[in-house]
């Protein structure tokens, strides 16, 4: 350990680290594998918290009280206040505020700002986004320059289409709203509050609250082995 994207961390050498952690379990911060947990000296964590083997706190990290954290969480530059679960995760320069689970597999980029007492799956990316109380985004999903309000349902493949190749554009999802499995949502563009994107739609176009839309193209089914046309039996 000590090296990550071929850079050094001086921080993390033998005998810094073990002073760290010595202090950190003095304040009542729990690590039960202290050989394989790597804490910067500018890093503070609150008493209750759990630091799990291969968690990793880099720079000016903040942690508040009773946190699980880890196994295998890279967290660097961020705030997590109290009551978090990170788990086989990856932040940078996120906030994750109370009572909110992150993982696993998720990576909260810069300007990620999440919950309270939201969810954050499996491999899901939030980026330049805040995501509101309670919302939820479970699993595949891409948050990226997007504010979403409280108790929004993001579902799996759903992607805030930010960037137009050559700038960056925001969305929008107010409070309540549903966004279905495999929605495309292209910035700039705005979910009212309690509306219901279903799923498969590409989204070009302001959603009014409390309504539903669609944007899918119309299904085609033919025979297996048949061309258009034909009506041969099965065999």
């Amino acid at each position: 350990m000590g090296r990550r994207g071929g850079e050094e961390y001086p921080e993390f050498d033998s005998v810094t680290r073990a002073r760290v952690i010595e202090a950190l379990r003095t304040r009542g911060v729990v690590i039960p594998d202290p050989e394989h947990v790597y804490i910067s000296p500018d890093a503070h964590v609150e008493s209750g918290t759990v630091l799990l083997p291969g968690t990793c706190l880099r720079g000016p990290c903040h942690v508040g009280s009773d946190c699980r954290i880890g196994p295998d969480a890279w967290i660097e530059g961020s705030t997590i206040e109290a009551g978090c679960v990170v788990w086989y995760s990856v932040l940078e320069s996120a906030s994750v505020r109370a009572g909110s689970t992150v993982g696993p597999y998720a990576h909260l980029r810069p300007g990620a700002d999440v919950g309270p007492d939201a969810r954050i799956g499996n491999f899901v990316e939030v980026k330049a986004a805040r995501v509101g109380r309670g919302a939820k985004a479970g699993h595949l999903a891409y948050i990226g320059d997007a504010d979403v309000g409280e108790g929004v349902n993001i579902g799996a493949g759903a992607v805030t289409c930010n960037f137009d190749g050559t700038t960056k554009h925001r969305t929008v999802i107010e409070d309540g709203a549903f966004i279905g499995t495999n929605v495309a949502l292209v910035a700039p563009v705005r979910i009212g509050k309690n509306a219901f994107v279903g799923a498969g739609s590409t989204i070009t176009e302001d959603v009014p609250p409390r309504s539903l839309a669609l944007g899918r193209a119309r299904q085609t089914v033919l025979k297996r082995g048949a061309s258009v046309g034909e009506n041969e039996e099965d065999a």
